[in-house]
């Protein structure tokens, strides 16, 4: 039995590596434009992280998945750290792109690790609720870390910020040290990796997704609206800019109102995880979330542009709670690593597509005229998964809902 403890030190460490990375995006962001006064090598930073999980996918769930993934967190946040730490020494913008691929490729590596400890020490019946205040505290990680990396940077400088975003990696290392062990002595077998082995491991995840085409359907159109977003991301600032003509004073307002959302749209999920089914929690969150990005790209003023980024964040923190629930029920912890490891790879490919294809049509035509036809893209794919969802619903049912209504029918 695993005390409440152990979840205070996962969100604390998770929650301290979100708030690093936030100042660490805005000092890398000016970093690299300083060095460069590059538009396009400071877009290249965001193309660093799809093509670091596409590489990392073929190997990384093979070696999660026989390791130990607590010892894989920490080391992953102490190689973050260090390289975080060694960015301000360097002036040459291809080595800056080296150590942001590394750095990104050691977040793949967590990224899976962390819902496998998340996973296994926290209860099934505390899942819904834990994620909501995950996402609380990341939404205000959102907030509260550009806000605190432009204060950094102003009154010092943005190696000094860096070297912040290295400490607070540093810290999670030490936070995630005093979690139990939760490994069993098979799954940290040690084992040569080689090709035969990641070939039967990449089959063992195609067959387990053959076995649950009603899962395999819904990630897979999961995935293809979540890509667009991120995508539909890309063109943010330049639809606030050119098209509604915004200050970068009232940009900064727009972006963090969302942050504002999240947060409102976390404490909510935590409150009502005992009245809210796990298919609601995600098929009508995405629905209105991507519905928000619609009306978003199709407004004609500031003020609309900004409820809708409220409702935006609201919406999304009921999305991800449900979905971080329904992946570690649904995902068995032995094959979490390399199931992740390939939906990385997936995910990955649709969102440097997606991003080239939206930024590219865009110096064609208008940029609020194709942005609104991929978020209504995007909204059809969600109310489909919807439909999904409410189709399948006992698959989806989480073991407490499921055990509310059997008792119910006694």
């Amino acid at each position: 039995m695993y005390y409440p403890k152990n979840y205070l030190l996962l969100l604390f460490g998770f929650g301290v590596s979100s708030l690093g990375n936030w100042i660490y995006l805005i000092a890398l962001n000016l970093a690299v434009w300083n060095l460069t006064h590059s538009p396009a090598a400071v877009a290249g930073l965001y193309l660093v992280g799809p093509i670091a999980r596409i590489l990392c996918s073929f190997f990384a769930g093979s070696i999660i998945d026989r390791s130990n993934k607590k010892q894989i967190l920490i080391w992953s946040d102490i190689v973050r750290g260090i390289i975080v730490c060694v960015m301000p020494f360097l002036s040459s913008i291809w080595l800056i792109y080296t150590l942001i691929l590394l750095a990104n490729m050691a977040n793949s590596f967590f990224g899976p690790s962390s819902t496998y400890m998340i996973t296994k020490i926290v209860e099934e019946k505390d899942r819904k609720r834990f994620n909501a205040i995950n996402s609380i505290l990341s939404s205000g990680s959102f907030m509260i870390g550009p806000a605190l990396g432009g204060a950094i940077i102003a009154f010092s400088n943005t190696s000094i910020a860096m070297w912040m975003n290295g400490i607070t990696f540093f810290i999670c290392a030490l936070a995630i040290s005093f979690l139990p062990n939760v490994e069993t002595t098979e799954s940290t077998t040690k084992q040569l990796i080689t090709l035969k082995m990641l070939r039967t491991d990449f089959r063992q995840v195609l067959q387990f997704s053959r076995d649950n085409r009603i899962l395999q359907t819904f990630f897979i159109v999961f995935s293809l609206a979540l890509t667009i977003t991120f995508a539909l991301d890309s063109q943010e600032m330049t639809f606030l800019k050119d098209h509604l003509l915004v200050s970068d004073t009232v940009y900064g307002i727009v972006v963090s109102v969302a942050g504002i959302g999240a947060i409102l749209g976390g404490g909510a999920a935590a409150i009502y995880v005992k009245k809210i089914s796990l298919v609601s929690y995600i098929g009508v969150g995405f629905s209105l979330t991507l519905l928000s990005y619609l009306i978003f790209y199709m407004s004609q003023n500031i003020v609309i542009a900004i409820l809708s980024f409220i409702a935006l964040g609201f919406f999304m923190a009921f999305c991800n709670t449900g979905y971080a629930t329904l992946y570690q029920s649904s995902i068995p912890p032995e094959i979490m690593g390399r199931f992740g490891s390939i939906l990385n790879l997936l995910q990955g490919i649709l969102q440097i597509v997606f991003t080239l294809a939206i930024g590219l049509i865009a110096e064609w035509y208008s940029v609020q005229a194709i942005t609104s036809i991929f978020a209504f893209c995007a909204l059809l794919l969600s109310i489909y998964l919807y439909i999904h969802l409410l189709k399948h619903k006992l698959y989806f049912q989480s073991e407490e809902e499921k055990q509310f209504i059997h008792t119910e029918n006694i």
